[in-house]
């Protein structure tokens, strides 16, 4: 299904926005409250930094030459709020040198996409610990990330431009050995297209059930949309395996699981339904 570029930035509206503040309620819910302190890993030397960054999906490290400006204890508080996510820091020349790292930056290291975003001298500056925070949360991108707004936010500022969405309800019985099969399915597309997870019993997630055209009693069911193109295909699903994500990606990465629709009336009918 082809859709037009003000379809594409409705959606991309949509998934930016619409959960506001149920996400930043969560992103506390999660950050805060009991739990064991973090303090990021010191790394001393390029193996030591190789090694943190290659062992997690997603990495954070602070790349400082000078230990006593004020964004480190900002860095150090994050990362006790981000105890799912590795805070790792140095001051060692010879890794600075190893990352091009010249002056004092923040850099999240991402395996999904094999990207790396920097938090420059310019940039934090000036940074607090909410706009670090709300950066993390923006582009801590995985095998499968659960969508929000902010973390929709990071999956259209990235190079992959397929996006797929498990659209299925948490809850669910069969929840826990689908997004085990989802995620080893996202190993095959490293690079090529991000997986996303929709949680289907959130109220708020219901704008991006309705824009896919799905109704309840054909969740679960995958989504799949390239934005440079503006194509988007959907599958409903009883049972999620390896094989099947598989052959629905590279279907709609063929162009063979495309179907004719009336482009304009789909559009029309969408805007009405928001």
């Amino acid at each position: 299904m082809e859709i037009s570029r003000s379809a594409c930035l409705v959606l991309s509206f949509i998934l930016m926005c619409g959960l506001v503040p149920e996400v930043m309620a969560d992103a506390e819910e999660t950050s805060g409250g009991l739990g064991t302190t973090q303090e990021p890993i010191w790394l001393p030397d390029i193996p030591a930094t190789e090694e943190f960054i290659s062992a997690a999906e997603v990495a954070i490290i602070g790349f400082f030459q000078d230990l006593e400006i004020p964004i480190v204890p900002i860095f150090r508080s994050t990362a006790q709020q981000f105890r799912d996510i590795p805070f790792g820091i140095s001051n060692s020349s010879a890794v600075l040198s190893h990352y091009n790292v010249t002056r004092n930056s923040i850099c999240l290291f991402r395996l999904v996409d094999n990207e790396q975003l920097h938090l420059d001298a310019e940039d934090i500056e000036n940074l607090d610990a909410s706009k670090l925070s709300r950066f993390i949360q923006m582009h801590s991108l995985r095998w499968v990330t659960e969508y929000s707004p902010l973390i929709a936010a990071g999956l259209f500022n990235t190079m992959v431009q397929t996006h797929l969405l498990l659209i299925m309800n948490k809850t669910s019985p069969e929840y826990e050995k689908s997004l085990q099969q989802y995620r080893e399915a996202a190993k095959l597309f490293q690079g090529q297209i991000l997986f996303v997870l929709v949680d289907s019993g959130k109220g708020g997630n219901r704008k991006v059930i309705s824009y896919f055209q799905l109704k309840e009693s054909q969740l679960p069911a995958l989504a799949i949309y390239e934005s440079v193109n503006d194509k988007w295909d959907t599958l409903p699903i009883t049972e999620v395996t390896v094989e099947k994500v598989q052959g629905f990606c590279d279907g709609f990465l063929k162009g063979t699981l495309l179907r004719d629709h009336d482009v304009e009336g789909d559009a029309e009918a969408r805007k009405e339904e928001l």
